[in-house]
């Protein structure tokens, strides 16, 4: 998907990376990670942002969750939105502040008090419930906290596990009731997702969802609550921000953009933010009829992967498409009789690292020509000895 922008935009990275699994620095189901352009695409879209009077809130589960990483973006967009509260601790860890909690996934109601103490800018709440436990929770700690209220989606416009939210035909009745509670105030709305990349061309446009949460920020005016903030998340970047503002929206959640690979960035190799990951694999084993296997561990069903590259020989041979439902051990590509065991494989695709097996590997100085390893991680953002064994103060 990406494979062809990552090497017109940032062919050192698919050196780099290739060097270090030759060389045995990493192993092989592992993404390297560009730190300098990672920190480069917050800068450009912290910048675009203000230039719009927008706030930003950036998603780190794309990338693994990573320290390194989440310290470069901070120092250009302080606040993050985290999807549930092992993101949120590890966000918190790195030194980055809360923007929003709850965002995808409802914090946990006897989690609360930890989240809460950290005094997060909002937390979104999908139901009376969630509200009522919030507001008690604040209450214990002597504050009031603001909440986004999560609309429900419309009609085909949610994805699957990511069900909730406020009917809009029912806010009216769910603000009067949060209206009531003393630990919490109404700040704004949030649906998801709010924006999407067109499958053919990549642009991106506004859901239904969208839609949605604007007529309910406008029923909350007109029922006294001011200043009220509309978070628009999904295929957050420099493209899309314009789209934001001019719709009316207040916040955005980069997650992609900050790794150079919304969708727009896969049919559109121009695009400002740098491509910032590869993911590196190698020949396992050849099938009997010449089909090379790769290791898996990082394949992510949404990848749309299309091509490998075999630095080695410069052969790029196209991935084999393998059912999601079955467990990524290998993935298959198509024959060839230049693929031998142990050969480096380079990949760009889209992906979802904290839910993978995957290393992840980041490296610094690639824009001043002197790359150098600074870490290897796990997928949730835990560092890794030698080789990707995990130190002893991990696994205790």
């Amino acid at each position: 998907m990406f494979l062809d922008t990552l090497l017109a935009r940032n062919p050192a990275l698919a050196d780099a990376a290739a060097e270090l699994h030759r060389s045995g620095a990493i192993p092989p189901d592992t993404y390297v990670m560009d730190l300098d352009a990672v920190e480069a695409n917050a800068a450009l879209l912290a910048a675009e942002a203000e230039r719009l009077g927008l706030t930003l809130w950036f998603v780190v589960k794309q990338f693994g969750r990573n320290p390194e990483l989440i310290k470069a973006i901070a120092r250009h967009i302080p606040k993050f939105a985290a999807i549930d509260p092992p993101e949120a601790r590890i966000l918190h860890d790195a030194g980055a502040r809360a923007g929003n909690l709850g965002h995808l996934v409802q914090i946990p109601h006897r989690q609360l008090p930890e989240l809460l103490a950290w005094r997060p800018e909002t937390v979104t709440v999908f139901d009376l419930a969630n509200a009522r436990a919030v507001s008690d929770a604040a209450r214990e700690l002597g504050f009031v906290q603001d909440v986004l209220i999560r609309l429900e989606g419309a009609p085909g416009a949610v994805y699957p596990g990511q069900e909730g939210g406020v009917p809009l035909d029912s806010l009216d009745a769910f603000a009067a009731e949060v209206e009531q509670l003393d630990g919490i105030r109404i700040a704004g709305v949030t649906a998801f997702p709010c924006v999407l990349c067109d499958p053919e061309d990549g642009t991106p446009r506004a859901t239904a969802n969208f839609e949605l949460a604007l007529k309910a920020r406008e029923l909350l005016a007109d029922r006294g609550h001011s200043n009220l903030k509309l978070s628009a998340p999904s295929a957050t970047s420099t493209a899309s921000l314009p789209l934001l503002a001019s719709l009316g929206a207040t916040h955005g959640e980069p997650g992609h953009a900050l790794t150079g690979t919304t969708p727009l960035h896969a049919v559109d190799p121009g695009q400002p933010e740098t491509p910032a990951y590869v993911y590196v694999t190698e020949v396992a084993h050849t099938l009997a009829d010449g089909r090379p296997a790769v290791y898996g561990g990082g394949f992510y069903p949404r990848a749309g992967i299309k091509e490998a590259l075999l630095p080695r020989t410069g052969t790029r041979l196209t991935v084999l498409d393998s059912p999601a439902e079955n467990i990524d051990y290998y993935r298959l590509l198509e024959a060839s009789p230049e693929a031998r065991a142990g050969d480096t494989a380079l990949l760009a695709f889209r992906t979802q690292i904290f839910v993978t097996r995957s290393n992840v590997a980041v490296v610094a100085g690639l824009s001043t020509g002197s790359p150098r390893l600074t870490g290897l991680y796990d997928a949730l953002g835990r560092p890794h000895g030698p080789l990707g064994v995990p130190h002893p103060e991990v696994t205790a």
